[in-house]
């Protein structure tokens, strides 16, 4: 199994750096890494992926700014392989992902989506430990070891909170060709494609052994859409959706966690100190909507 690893570019050159040099050092060297360049105005990072010696590497400029979601689409049209994966461009692989995916996708053969151990890092690389992702670890399925979940537990799980680490996860490619990311969802499409899959009969496989480094740092897309209300927006739209879906589908308790969504709630909450510091009206207004709304 060759692993596409597609890696939307649109941040940091030095966090980009680490993020394909984490790939180059894989152990396994059986991968492809597809960089889609989304038009960052500053042309040295592309300059400097162009000039790698690795057959491997594949460097795209887009034409125009796509956005995540339009860029997204894109990786998926240029995915080749059976699996593949949507590399935050900030982030780290440690030396065993290829080797772990490989290991999991042949033990798990008609599985669709795979979540490996992950580590969180600040912006400058260090060990972390935010609110955001204790609170993730509270709500992740309790065991050891890789296991599968599919159908109304694993819904329900995920619309509890979404513990999972979207540029973590390896993908069954067929099936991100079935459904597509949307484009109406810039900030949650990860959760959209997670309950699309689920709601078809796919699986998940949660495994404990750490192959990732998960960047979090205040320049990420969810950061800066909280405290303005936006994220929210999306999350209210995403949880309308999956209560009236998954109650048809006859999953009483995933529409009962869709309605409810006390974690997202939660969330707002906590941005809302930055929302009243900013002055920002509309931001505030969306936020105690979230918070208090049906």
């Amino acid at each position: 199994m060759t692993l596409d690893i597609m890696m939307p570019f649109y941040g940091r050159f030095d966090h980009f750096q680490q993020a394909v040099k984490s790939v180059i050092a894989q152990s396994d060297p059986d991968w492809r890494l597809v960089i889609v360049d989304d038009v960052y105005p500053d042309l040295a990072p592309g300059l400097w992926a162009q000039g790698l010696d690795d057959e491997r590497i594949t460097y795209v400029r887009n034409e125009t700014n796509l956005r995540p979601s339009r860029n997204y689409r894109k990786c998926v049209s240029l995915m080749q392989s059976e699996f593949a994966v949507m590399m935050g461009c900030d982030d780290i692989m440690l030396p065993n992902y290829v080797s772990r995916m490989k290991e999991l996708t042949t033990r798990f053969p008609t599985a669709s989506i795979f979540q490996p151990g992950v580590s969180i890092v600040d912006g400058d690389g260090l060990a972390s430990s935010p609110l955001a992702d204790k609170a993730k670890a509270w709500y992740r399925f309790r065991g050891t070891g890789a296991r599968a979940f599919s159908g109304e537990r694993l819904a329900t799980s995920l619309l509890r909170g979404n513990w999972t680490y979207f540029p973590s996860l390896t993908w069954r490619v067929s099936e991100l060709q079935a459904h597509g990311f949307r484009i109406d969802l810039d900030v949650v499409q990860d959760l959209a494609m997670l309950m699309e899959i689920t709601k078809d009969g796919g699986t998940l496989v949660l495994d404990d052994q750490v192959c990732f480094n998960y960047r979090r740092h205040g320049a990420s897309v969810s950061a800066i859409t909280g405290p303005d209300g936006s994220k929210f927006a999306q999350e209210r739209t995403l949880f309308a959706e999956a209560a009236r879906d998954c109650s048809a589908l006859g999953w009483p308790r995933a529409a009962r966690a869709a309605r409810f969504h006390f974690t997202s709630r939660m969330n707002a909450l906590t941005d809302l100190p930055a929302a009243l510091k900013s002055g920002h009206a509309r931001g505030r207004r969306a936020l105690l909507r979230h918070v208090f709304g049906s």
